[in-house]
């Protein structure tokens, strides 16, 4: 579940957002429209009509319709040699033409199709102690990035079951952060969940500017992991946003966030997220986070420098 204060928002609008590209506002509930690759064993293809229309049956999800695209959409997934998830989408013609032709219908749109992986890495994943990159994220996030940008609309993928063998796949008891992820079927339902209320976006600038609408101007920090440098970092530094990096979310991002440009006491590393909460709670609080450290120094005794005569 949703905490009340959280918001369901792709990344990349969370990017544009702090850019100032974009502005969010909340809604009651949105029409999501559903894009399925039929292309696919009947069985998955199945399990995902009942997915929605079990979201209609018991929350309520409004939506147009299944959209059963006409042409094959392809996600395959790859690692980059720094070791990142990446990918490549085939068939998001097909995709968009939907799109096209559903356009003012809907105000978010889900994506139910398989991502390309080998059955070894189902195991390998799981098997990780989430020491192992999610090899579905990289080329979701491609696809997600460029429909959510293409029609300013909140968009979210679900990746169908591959096939049966990979359905077989048994590693056990995992980790209890894919503890959620193992035992699902589509990876559909919380998509449909989030989206059914996930904000507009605001792009005309004249409407950004109306109440209730959430701009940058309204982020008070940022909070990353430690050694990310992205479009929200860069923006946070550009915008004065505080921005605090937490050193326990692993990841395999090598940059030094110090030697960027940060104006006095707006980036703060942290060890974990109980630092994090903490430094989160002095800044609503209108403190300064160094002010709750121990031992706390002196104040700097500032003494400032004569102006010197010219000899004119």
């Amino acid at each position: 579940e949703m905490p009340d204060n959280g918001l369901y928002v792709e990344g990349s609008v969370l990017s544009r957002l702090l850019m100032g590209t974009v502005g969010l506002r909340r809604t009651r509930s949105n029409r999501v429209l559903v894009a399925l690759d039929a292309f696919h064993d009947a069985r998955w293809v199945d399990s995902a009509i009942n997915a929605v229309n079990a979201a209609r049956s018991t929350y309520g999800l409004e939506t147009p319709g299944i959209v059963v695209l006409d042409e094959p959409l392809r996600l395959m997934s790859e690692y980059a040699d720094s070791g990142r998830a990446t990918g490549e989408v085939a068939g998001l013609d097909g995709l968009l033409r939907a799109f096209d032709q559903q356009r003012g219908r809907f105000d978010a749109v889900a994506v139910a199709s398989s991502v390309e992986v080998p059955v070894a890495w189902h195991m390998e994943y799981f098997s990780s102690s989430g020491e192992m990159v999610n090899p579905w994220g990289g080329v979701e996030a491609l696809l997600t990035h460029a429909a959510s940008s293409i029609y300013n609309v909140p968009t979210a993928h679900a990746p169908m079951m591959e096939s049966d063998e990979v359905a077989a796949v048994d590693p056990g008891v995992v980790d209890p952060r894919m503890a959620a992820e193992i035992i699902s079927i589509t990876f559909l339902q919380c998509v449909l969940k989030g989206l059914q209320k996930s904000p507009r976006m605001v792009t005309d600038p004249q409407h950004m500017i109306a109440p209730g609408t959430i701009t940058a101007s309204d982020v008070s920090c940022l909070v990353i992991p430690d050694g990310c440098i992205g479009l929200p970092t860069l923006a946070a530094l550009e915008q004065g946003i505080p921005v605090i990096a937490v050193r326990e979310n692993r990841n395999l991002m090598r940059n030094d966030l110090a030697n960027l440009p940060w104006n006095e006491g707006q980036l703060n590393i942290v060890e974990n997220y109980w630092e994090a909460a903490g430094v989160l709670a002095a800044l609503r609080a209108g403190m300064s986070p160094d002010s709750v450290r121990r031992p706390l120094g002196p104040v700097s005794r500032i003494t400032p420098t004569r102006a010197q005569k010219s000899d004119g």
